[in-house]
């Protein structure tokens, strides 16, 4: 696992061995950066379910502003900092060790926003929805905000419409996949 481009790139980054944490792997992460690169440069990203951080950290090294890492495991909280010291990205990082509900609601209370939110729950868990629910109405998206869930490649979202949220792009690799969704939908 390594950083794909701009400036700490080529650095390879720690993994979290033994974790129920699934990197994203570097030909699904280049496509995925290269979907989203119009909208780095200067961005406010939040990488929730961060793992190891290394989605954070290549929005880091690709230009964004700011990158808030949500993980609730002690484990993968140290390896992301480790990994954000390694690569010199740490003094533009927030590590929140944390539920992602939790620090959602944390970020709503300080008024905190957010151009591009990523989150990669574990798969199966049913995390989508109440993550996608608190997201909605937290304040910290806005109409320009875009969210970007990794998930199983069967996983459906037909909860979204009622959330005021909508699908605007989706992308099928070939175990998984990302939907690309904002506000906009027909809220209930």
């Amino acid at each position: 696992m390594r950083v794909i481009a701009g400036k700490a790139r080529r650095l390879t980054l720690k993994s979290t061995p033994g974790l129920d944490t699934r990197p994203t792997i570097d030909r699904i992460k280049e496509t995925l950066f290269n979907i989203i690169n119009p909208r780095i440069e200067g961005c406010a990203f939040l990488d929730l379910f961060s793992g190891s951080g290394s989605i954070g950290i290549e929005a880091l090294s690709r230009g964004a502003r700011i990158s808030f890492f949500v993980e609730k495991n002690s484990k993968a909280v140290k390896c992301i900092n480790e990994n954000l010291a390694f690569t010199k990205l740490a003094d533009q990082a927030v590590v929140m060790q944390k539920t992602v509900l939790s620090a959602i609601h944390e970020l709503s209370l300080k008024k905190s926003r957010f151009d591009l939110v990523y989150m990669d729950p574990p798969y199966h868990a049913g995390l989508e929805e109440e993550t996608l629910t608190a997201l909605s109405s937290s304040g910290i998206i806005d109409e320009d905000s875009l969210i970007i869930v990794e998930a199983d490649k069967y996983t459906k979202l037909g909860f979204l419409d009622k959330l005021g949220l909508e699908i605007v792009r989706e992308k099928v690799y070939k175990t998984n996949k990302h939907f690309f969704i904002q506000l906009g939908g027909s809220k209930q």
